[in-house]
């Protein structure tokens, strides 16, 4: 699938923790409480991180096509 191969790119281009929540979320549809107990990392930390994965990603796609 193309779009997953893209998705998969664009991922890759993220810095390490932005990587990590945004696979824990998006892929394993994880809760922030969970992911703040295995990472030691408050929830709405995480919450900025997704967000500003989330963000990357659409940059990603908007530059790549």
């Amino acid at each position: 699938d193309v779009l997953a191969a893209r998705l998969r790119m664009a991922v890759a281009t993220l810095p390490e923790k932005q990587r990590l929540v945004f696979n824990m979320k998006y892929y394993d549809d994880m809760r922030y409480e969970d992911m703040s107990e295995i990472l030691g990392t408050s929830v709405g930390a995480l919450k900025a991180s997704y967000h500003l994965a989330v963000k990357k990603i659409e940059n990603y796609f908007d530059n790549h096509d």
